[in-house]
């Protein structure tokens, strides 16, 4: 496990794909819309570099973002959500995301607005069953 302020980020029991594949089912079964997902190493691929998987997984639901970004507009730059799932040199499957705290502390956020961004640290740790 890293400790990195702001960021959340625990070991996978599955395989990249499958981590990415398992947040994603969770996040759209509790209805929250993935805007887009980005295999990081294909597009990489695409361009004639290598690099180990990795996907970015790009979430949300306007109805809990849209209050915050309100409050203060320079919170977009955190939302929508974002969870990156990627293998590390040792072949270990990694999961991430912000801290809605660390979201909540940097722009000055009520508890009332930052409790639906939350929900998301739950899922995440759901996603690789330390839920």
């Amino acid at each position: 496990m890293k400790n990195m302020r702001g960021l959340i980020s625990r070991p996978s029991p599955y395989p990249v794909r499958e981590t990415a594949d398992r947040l994603e089912a969770i996040l759209k079964g509790k209805g929250i819309r993935v805007f887009a997902r980005i295999d990081q190493a294909a597009e990489a691929a695409a361009a004639g570099l290598t690099m180990l998987a990795m996907e970015l997984l790009i979430f949300g639901n306007p109805k809990g973002g849209t209050p915050v970004m309100l409050a203060d507009p320079e919170a977009g730059i955190d939302l929508p959500l974002k969870a990156l799932v990627w293998q590390d040199s040792k072949g270990k499957a990694w999961l991430a995301m912000n801290d809605p705290a660390y979201i909540q502390e940097r722009f000055g956020l009520s508890d009332a607005l930052i409790k639906p961004l939350a929900v998301a640290t739950e899922l995440l740790l759901a996603a690789i069953g330390a839920g």
